[in-house]
């Protein structure tokens, strides 16, 4: 049976700013110039990027947003609970994992510009899954939440905000 150590082990994983471990897998070659793109990004991007990205009971993706769309892919292990809020304020729950009967999706993308944090589901388990931005990744893209500044924007949400949020 595998453990959430040996996996960090065995893929190389680190420690992400957001909560979790994950490795850059893929960063494509080509290039998109900062004037073929809009105005919410600094300089030139590469086309895509693909991480491994998992969660333990003990950690857990901190709401953050990005300039891009993250397409999320479940690999192994429980499923994930992704929350999400909308620029306007809607909140949304979907459980990424293999159990398609019941709901599940093991393939789900977060809109760009949208606050979205995630942890696994089973208080005993962990999860693998993939993320993959378009244009890639750049940590100057990245904003952490600080849970009170989230609050004061979506009061009404203020228990999930509160529960997956660390500053």
């Amino acid at each position: 049976m595998q453990t959430a150590q040996h996996i960090i082990d065995r893929l190389q994983l680190a420690p992400h700013p957001e909560g979790g471990y994950f490795k850059e897998t893929y960063r494509s070659a080509e290039i998109i110039a900062k004037d073929s793109l809009s105005s919410n990004y600094n300089g030139a991007r590469n086309c895509c990027t693909c991480i491994y990205f998992l969660l333990t009971p003990n950690t857990f993706s901190a709401f953050h947003r990005i300039n891009q769309d993250e397409a999320w892919h479940f690999y192994d292990g429980s499923p994930i609970d992704l929350h999400f809020i909308s620029p306007e304020g809607k909140h949304e729950q979907i459980i990424i994992g293999r159990d398609i009967a019941n709901g599940q999706v093991p393939q789900y993308v977060v809109p760009s510009g949208y606050w979205f944090a995630s942890r696994v589901l089973n208080n005993d388990g962990w999860a693998l899954c993939g993320c993959t931005v378009s244009p890639g990744f750049d940590f100057a893209d990245f904003e952490l939440a600080d849970r009170s500044n989230l609050v004061h924007l979506f009061p009404q949400h203020e228990a999930i905000i509160s529960a997956l949020t660390r500053i």
